[in-house]
């Protein structure tokens, strides 16, 4: 994934790296170049990427990336063109280096950038209540509407037949056609992405976005995050009910339904034609398949494949469910 938003600082010489992580310089490969860090599906030749779990072996053994930021167990299962960094812990050492890449991708103050929309080109453009404010790196199609005290700050880009309610900000997004967003959302900030070490929490860089694609409705009070490494997606024709959390690095496939309440942890990856009940959780790093029917309440925290119906703490299938709950 190339950040569209977000500068890339580097490239950096392989011995910069080394010595962000305080590991031992190399004088053999000193004069190697990294251009860029993405995850094992995306990064390419002279870029690094990171390899922490066995769940991702597959992706690794087929990863194009030069270099990999892994531990010694996992090394093996990485390519020959790979070059492996050791480190201790994979998830703090990528975070150091997505900073050095990307610094600007870690906090999220609020945006300096911001004007009046009056005062912009999007005056005659957009209609809009009172006290809007719109950041730079913005593009608003034709037909929109934005609601009173609405922030679009910096770096969005929004379709044709797009609405805005009243009390949202968006930031880090990509917005295609027909989509409404509803009252008091707040969309493309960054995820609860951080690690506690020496009594303190480093806050891992989000340098995604959120990409929302056409005929989209999210509801009130909604909230998702911008993606750490990759985006966080949600698909054509996919409705979101209010109070609805959607972390970093999701995907949400095409045509789905979510119910009031639901919370889906980071990196878990929805498929097509997915219905979801009120107040169900979904683990992190879970595959939900294609036309899957989660019931309200439910608790995910393993893989569904296509075309079951689950249900239940931890969810099973609905029919073991209701016989053992007679």
């Amino acid at each position: 994934m190339d950040s569209p938003f977000f500068n890339n600082n580097g490239p950096f010489k392989f011995n910069e790296i080394l010595k962000e992580l305080d590991l031992k310089l190399d004088k053999k490969n000193e004069d190697l170049i990294i251009t860029d860090i993405k995850d094992l599906q995306n990064s390419q030749l002279n870029e690094i990427t990171f390899f922490h779990s066995k769940k991702y072996s597959f992706a690794a053994k087929n990863t194009k990336a030069s270099f990999c930021i892994t531990t010694k167990n996992l090394s093996d299962e990485l390519p020959k063109n790979c070059k492996p960094i050791i480190v201790d812990n994979v998830l703090v050492s990528t975070s150091i280096i997505t900073a050095k890449f990307y610094p600007d991708s870690i906090n999220d103050s609020f945006d300096t950038t911001v004007e009046e929309i009056n005062n912009t080109k999007f005056n005659d453009k957009v209609k809009f209540g009172k006290n809007v404010l719109i950041g730079q790196n913005v593009s608003i199609g034709s037909n929109c509407f934005i609601g009173h005290n609405t922030i679009i700050e910096k770096n969005v880009i929004i379709g044709d037949n797009c609405s805005i309610g009243s009390n949202t900000i968006v930031r880090n997004t990509l917005i295609k056609n027909n989509v409404k967003i509803l009252d008091n959302c707040v969309i493309g900030k960054h995820g609860f992405g951080f690690f506690p070490i020496n009594n303190q929490n480093l806050r891992y860089p989000h340098m995604g976005i959120v990409l929302i694609e056409d005929n989209c409705e999210i509801g009130c009070g909604s909230t998702i995050d911008r993606g750490s490494m990759s985006n966080t997606i949600i698909g054509k024709n996919t409705y979101l009910d209010n109070q609805i959390h959607i972390a970093h690095n999701v995907r949400i496939g095409e045509n789905s339904i979510i119910a009031g309440q639901v919370g889906i942890a980071g990196s878990s990856v929805i498929g097509n034609n997915v219905k979801i009940g009120g107040q169900a959780g979904i683990s992190g790093h879970l595959k939900i398949g294609n036309n899957v029917d989660i019931a309200g309440g439910s608790g995910v925290i393993k893989d569904i494949p296509n075309n079951s119906k689950v249900m239940g703490y931890p969810a099973k299938n609905i029919r073991d469910f209701l016989r053992e709950n007679k």
